[in-house]
This record gives structure tokens, sequence and C-alpha cells, in this order.
């Protein structure tokens, strides 16, 4: 686990309740684990976007650009994809490139996390099988959600930069790897805000 913080779902130990509530303290985690990418390029934490925080704006971009530029892809599954893409990380934690862990090591232990969390629900499968959408990257809504996670961490390294708190470039480049169109809009003039 990459944080201190208890998970909120040990303020649970030896209480019984309903399965949507302990989803709720398991998923709560999510504000309080940092991202780690921030963390390391020198983000203090009292600063530091959380994991909750950076899908949350995922899901928003996702139902504004959706919107915006019309696109012909279902905007319900890829806002949904958007809020539950990070729920690996609840007792995973939050990988970075420059963790020494193996990719399927990593889809190994945010699978087991996602299992744990969602299958206790009703529907769970089916929020499991979307996580599994978004992992594989092959629909056309998995695709959008994954250049908008870029796209979003190159947004949040610009406020950080124009906050003064760090040179952030490297966060820049996957924002330039974004390839639908309307996307590279977005990225071209967040480059812009740069010069």
């Amino acid at each position: 686990m990459h944080t201190k913080a208890a998970l909120p779902i040990t303020l649970l130990d030896g209480k019984q309740t309903l399965p949507i509530i302990e989803a709720y303290f398991e998923f709560n985690h999510l504000k309080h684990l940092y991202r780690q990418g921030w963390l390391k390029h020198g983000i203090e934490p009292k600063s530091c976007e959380s994991v909750a925080e950076h899908s949350f704006c995922v899901a928003l971009l996702a139902l504004f650009l959706a919107d915006e530029y019309h696109l012909e892809l279902n905007t319900t599954k890829v806002i949904r994809m958007a809020l539950i893409h990070d729920f690996g990380e609840i007792y995973a934690g939050d990988f970075t490139p420059e963790d020494a862990i193996e990719p399927n090591q990593k889809y190994q232990l945010e699978k087991q996390s996602i299992v744990q969390v969602l299958s206790k629900l009703p529907h769970g499968l089916e929020w499991i099988d979307l996580w599994e959408e978004y992992e594989k990257g092959k629909s056309a809504e998995s695709q959008f959600v994954r250049q908008l996670d870029r796209l979003e961490m190159a947004l949040q390294a610009s406020v950080y930069e124009h906050l003064g708190f760090a040179n952030l470039s490297v966060f820049f480049e996957s924002a330039n790897q974004v390839s639908a169109q309307q996307l590279k809009s977005v990225s071209r003039a967040l480059n812009d805000l740069r010069d």
C-alpha cells in the first residue's frame, strides 16, 4: 500500500452493516490516497490531488467533452467507467511508471481490489466487467476514458505549474499522446499555456 492512512473500512471491524455501506467505506479511502506521481515530483501532501479527486475530474471531462464534441459513444458507460477506473487502487495503492512492478502483477493486485469492493454489491459483476473493459482498452469508450485519464493528469500538472509548485514537464508528454482529434485540440491548448 502506498499510503500511511488506515483504510476507512477498518472502522467497521466487527460491525454488521449493509454491503453498500461497506463499499462506501472502502472507496472512501480514495479521498485519502494521494496521487503518488505528484508526491514523487515534489507536490506537498497538503496540496496533492487524491485519487478520488482525479477520478471525479476525469468523469467531468468525460461528461463535458463527450457532449461538446457529439461523440458516438455510450456517454453513460463512459462516465461510469471514469468514476470507477481507479477503484483498483483502493487496496493495491497508486502505482507510478517509476515503480518496479510488472504490469501483470499490478493488474492482479488491482483486480483483487475491484473484486473485493464490488462483488458484494447487487450488479457487482457488471461493475467488475466495466472495470475490465477499461483495463483492456479495446472499446471506444475505454479508449476515450484512458485518453481522458492522461489529459486530466496534464491539466492537473498545468494547475500545479501555474501555482508555482514544480516543473512538471514530464506529465505533459502523456497528454501529447492522446489520439482522439477532439482531445488533441485540448492538449495543444494546454501546451500553449506553458509558452
